[in-house]
């Protein structure tokens, strides 16, 4: 937690992106055979979205599982397979949270430290703080305020479904980190890059089914 309050301090909450190349997403899926995880992170093209590298790392996960410490048990191997790439993302969304987290330091931030480029964060669910109900309009948001600071916001990306919960990771602010997240989204609650780096982290699904996925 010591190390989380730290470099928090580290974190940029301003910056955008200017006419990006390639988007990547990371994800992690845990729990799989003998005790192996598996992260993906796959690269799309800008504006096309379309698929153009996937990196998998698979090995085991030494640190345990606890809430809110989750960068330190997963991270490691998110870079493992980023260090795989031989497309540079431009702009990484993580499938987890960026500063949206107790001591401001999700795992969006972590892996933005460490690869020193922009990243959001692009999560399923809440980990702290507290919002109102987004209209149910695509795009409409609310903000989540935890002790009396925004964190991120609750994004209504789909009609119909639950919101994602946007925040920054590092290297961009919030109001273009909700602008980028809305112009990856095809239809599906998740955008692109974190979906089909859910798909890929899932299972063994190389690059050719990850494109024909969508």
């Amino acid at each position: 937690m010591e190390v989380q309050r730290h470099l928090s301090k580290e974190v940029s909450k301003t910056g955008d992106v200017a006419a990006p190349q390639f988007i990547a997403g990371v994800d992690i899926a845990t729990g799989g055979d003998q005790g192996i995880a598996q992260a993906a992170v796959v690269v799309l093209s800008y504006p096309g979205l379309q698929t153009v590298e996937m990196a998998i790392a698979q090995d085991r996960l030494d640190f345990p599982y606890i809430p809110g410490l989750l960068s330190f048990r997963e991270s490691p191997l998110m870079l493992a397979a980023c260090r795989k790439l031989s497309h540079p993302p431009d702009l990484v969304m993580v499938d987890g949270h960026g500063i949206a987290h107790p001591r401001r330091l999700g795992i969006a931030c972590h892996l933005g430290l460490f690869l020193d480029i922009p990243t959001i964060g692009c999560a399923k669910s809440r980990l702290c703080g507290s919002h109102a109900e987004p209209a149910e309009e695509p795009g409409s948001y609310t903000e989540v305020t935890d002790r009396g600071e925004t964190t991120g916001v609750a994004l209504r990306t789909k009609r119909g479904v639950k919101p994602c919960y946007v925040s920054t990771g590092h290297k961009i602010n919030l109001e273009r980190a909700i602008y980028w997240v809305l112009h990856c989204c095809r239809g599906y609650r998740l955008p692109e890059p974190t979906r089909l780096a859910h798909l890929a982290a899932g299972g063994n699904v190389n690059l050719e089914e990850v494109t024909t996925s969508r």
